[in-house]
């Protein structure tokens, strides 16, 4: 391949994720999916090495780039397979994030595989919503170790009994899994006629050459940053188990054409779900980094073999079985690119930008017959070109909010008030961003569960700028916890404001 041809190649791979996409919103039934877009696609070689992905989430794809190689070699693939999996110790983030994996196979051997992963509310936790304060991970759900969701094309009914079994609201997670199988049958047919039209070996072959200009793009990048060891510390506002702060630590190294990333120092694993596997955070690591490449790298794993991730075994960012880690995907992965970054910033003090907000802002909820999740966007931290944005996701989530048409036709909600929350990006020559509040009000007795962070410990200013204003919870005008299960009664109103971005720069 030339260069034009090769372009051509890794475009057309991205664009089987993107139209992925677009089929497992257009046939999903869920808020999460056709409105939040909580989902993901991505293409693997026949190895399980990321060849492709559509600008999805964060956390979602670089978990999956991390560890989709172990998934694979643990299943015997035949065409027409369809493997389901959500173990956060063997591929997976989190158990409401499901994924489904198909391969592409030609003269019945693998060739490339295709796969989504896409969040549910309901993946049969004892709490609705499956994000509890759990201390095991056997309490958040129903662990999918990699099975088969269909065999050459016929459905497993094992798995199918099982998940029958297991599910609160089974209609609604299998009408998404259906969806979510639907995606992968669209990218094994555009898939499988790029390879009938190259042929297989060219195929490979050109797998091969992407990822290897992404890694030279990559290795170019890392080459350009200055040398050096950079450390940071940062930490959790608390796990809502056992109290006090949780501290995480790093030390980026950086020199020739690579980075290492070593997190020794960071707290051991904690008694409540802040806990996250070493995929989780690689895939925080990988979008820090990835951010800093030319804007033309391929998303694939060639950008990412320049980066060396070290994490102390047992510590709580690379957990161990069988600790509850339904937090650590949505909230600890923030704070890893918190570390990041503020490790980075004396390096690069004019590419790196101030704190964002620090929190996916969960909301997790329901009652008979319905299970509600959601994220909950903030302020964005202030740079050295200009203001942090208000009232955004940011990060390692990529998602939308629920619209407040959506939530009242749906569930038994009424949105009172959502808002940009004013004057709570922190000060500085570039503000951060402002915060969101959003209040709900419950037209019949639910259970909740709040999962956020930066409420006491603020999102911290660059360049002299100042923190941003912590968030706060509320239940009928009372303080809750940032991280709590509460049970609430028709008429009661809940109110989760998020931080603000931090400032970049001394105010003028």
């Amino acid at each position: 391949m030339d260069a034009i041809e090769l372009a051509l190649f890794a475009n057309r791979l991205r664009a089987v994720c993107r139209e992925m996409g677009a089929t497992l919103r257009r046939a999903a039934l869920s808020p999460n999916i056709k409105d939040r877009l909580d989902y993901s696609c991505a293409l693997f070689d026949a190895r399980g090495e990321l060849c492709a992905q559509a600008a999805h989430i964060p956390v979602h794809l670089g978990s999956m780039a991390y560890a989709m190689r172990e998934v694979i070699g643990a299943v015997s693939w035949r065409a027409g397979d369809l493997v389901i999996v959500n173990d956060p110790f063997i591929g997976g983030t989190h158990l409401p994030d499901v994924t489904l994996i198909a391969p592409l196979c030609v003269d019945d051997r693998p060739v490339a595989f295709v796969a989504n992963r896409a969040h549910h509310a309901d993946i049969g936790c004892a709490r609705p919503g499956s994000m509890p304060l759990a201390r095991r991970l056997d309490e958040e759900g129903l662990v999918l170790a990699p099975r088969h969701l269909e065999r050459a094309g016929v459905p497993d009914a094992d798995t199918q009994a099982l998940l029958a079994a297991r599910l609160r609201n089974p209609r609604d997670t299998l009408a998404d899994l259906a969806a979510q199988a639907s995606a992968n049958r669209a990218g094994l047919a555009r898939l499988g006629e790029l390879v009938k039209r190259m042929g297989a070996d060219a195929f490979d072959a050109g797998l091969e050459r992407v990822n290897a200009h992404a890694e030279a793009l990559a290795r170019g990048a890392l080459a350009e940053l200055p040398a050096g060891v950079y450390r940071h510390r940062d930490w959790l506002d608390g796990d809502g188990i056992e109290p006090g702060a949780i501290p995480l630590a790093v030390e980026v190294t950086l020199g020739g054409n690579g980075a290492r990333v070593d997190f020794a120092g960071s707290a051991p694993a904690v008694a409540g779900n802040l806990n996250c596997s070493l995929a989780v955070t690689a895939a925080a690591v990988y979008y820090a980094f990835y951010a800093l490449m030319p804007a033309d790298t391929p998303p694939c794993a060639g950008s990412l073999r320049p980066i060396d991730i070290v994490a102390p075994p047992g510590c709580v960012l690379n957990a161990r079985y069988p600790s509850a880690v339904a937090a650590g995907n949505c909230e600890t992965s923030q704070r890893i690119v918190d570390l990041i970054l503020g490790a980075l910033a004396p390096a690069l003090p004019a590419r790196i930008p101030a704190a964002s907000h620090g929190s996916m802002n969960n909301v997790a909820m329901g009652g008979a017959g319905w299970d509600y999740y959601e994220t909950i966007g903030g302020g964005a931290g202030g740079h050295a070109r200009g203001p942090g944005q208000p009232a955004v996701h940011t990060h390692m989530t990529n998602t939308l909010n629920t619209p407040v048409e959506v939530l009242e036709m749906t569930y038994p909600l009424r949105v009172r008030r959502y808002a940009v929350r004013r004057g709570t990006g922190g000060a500085g020559r570039h503000a951060g961003g402002d915060g969101l509040v959003r209040e709900y009000e419950f037209l019949d007795g639910a259970a909740v569960t709040l999962l956020t962070e930066r409420r006491t410990l603020a999102p911290w200013g660059l360049a002299g700028g100042a923190p941003g204003m912590p968030g706060e919870n509320r239940l009928n005008g009372a303080p809750v916890p940032g991280k709590c299960e509460l049970e609430v009664l028709r008429g009661d109103r809940l109110s989760i404001a998020s931080a603000g971005g931090g400032g970049w720069g001394d105010a003028e």
